[in-house]
């Protein structure tokens, strides 16, 4: 059994009902947006029609049209242009929370897994620890410690997020030291890293790669709520969560729109990632069963 990190849990649960309504099409979908995004994100100067903090106060709120596809802000920035640009902080982000804590996790939980013993012992003791913490708290408090941005928030979550990882590893770690062609390699003389290393963590892979993948949408998500908080990305850069809290004022005006579009790309992007993390995993198990 593999230890799913209890998001994933309650991800699989919620998101097999998309994938079964939808078949197939959902996935491609799923893709097909993540990817879209993705390059509004490295061409976001190319695909922004203006630059995204320039105002207009003769143009505030003003509604979709063919000179702002999907209206203006408060102060007049077009909401399209801020909503592609503030792509890379959003997705940049949660990527450098799941490289850091895989990773972090692997080499914790190959260590573990492999050697056992006390040490394993002692590692299972602090991943429990840090599991008592939710990523969102530690983020904050990175941040009242070492001041407002990105960095921090992202320290902290890759911290937080690496016993999800670490865990699993090690129980996959753990369950491959019995298998046939582990003791083959040990019999041809292969040292005890190079098996572990090269031979075991390749075959492991493909489910730390569904891992991370669902665990990429959960950072974004804590990300965005930092930001939203006023806690990480600070203006003038454009962030999917700064959006949101911007736009604050705007809603109480009776003015929503500016709102619902950074809404509405976390939701699809969460989905998309979580969607894509499943297959990936449902695929693997049935490949493995």
């Amino acid at each position: 059994m593999t230890a799913l990190a209890p998001t994933a849990v309650v991800g699989r649960a919620r998101f097999a009902k998309v994938r079964a309504f939808g078949g197939g099409w959902v996935i491609w979908l799923s893709a097909g947006v993540l990817v879209l995004f993705a390059l509004a994100a490295v061409f976001a100067p190319l695909v922004a029609p203006y630059d995204p903090e320039a105002t207009d106060l003769r143009n505030v709120l003003a509604g979709p049209s063919a000179d702002h596809w999907l209206g203006t802000d408060q102060v007049g920035r077009d909401t399209f242009s801020r909503l592609v640009y503030g792509a890379r902080t959003s997705l940049v982000g949660p990527l450098a929370v799941v490289v850091a804590s895989t990773l972090l996790g692997v080499v914790v939980g190959l260590v573990a897994g492999w050697r056992g013993g006390w040490l394993d012992s002692v590692i299972s003791r602090v991943l429990d620890i840090l599991f008592a913490f939710p990523a969102l708290l530690l983020a904050i408090l990175a941040v009242t410690l070492f001041g407002k941005g990105l960095l921090a928030p992202i320290v902290a979550m890759s911290i937080a997020y690496t016993p999800f990882i670490a865990r699993q590893v090690r129980g996959l770690v753990i369950a491959s030291r019995s298998r046939p062609y582990v003791s083959a390699y040990t019999v041809q003389g292969f040292g005890p890293t190079d098996v572990a290393v090269r031979r075991v963590l390749p075959n492991i892979s493909p489910l730390i790669l569904a891992q991370a993948t669902v665990m990429f949408g959960y950072a974004l998500l804590d990300l965005a709520a930092m930001s939203f908080l006023g806690l990480g990305v600070q203006p003038p850069t454009s962030d999917w969560g700064s959006m949101i809290n911007d736009s604050r004022g705007a809603v109480l005006l009776g003015e929503p729109l500016t709102a619902v579009v950074p809404s509405v790309a976390v939701i699809i992007t969460v989905i998309a990632f979580n969607v894509l993390g499943e297959e990936l995993g449902d695929r693997i198990a049935r490949r493995d069963a």
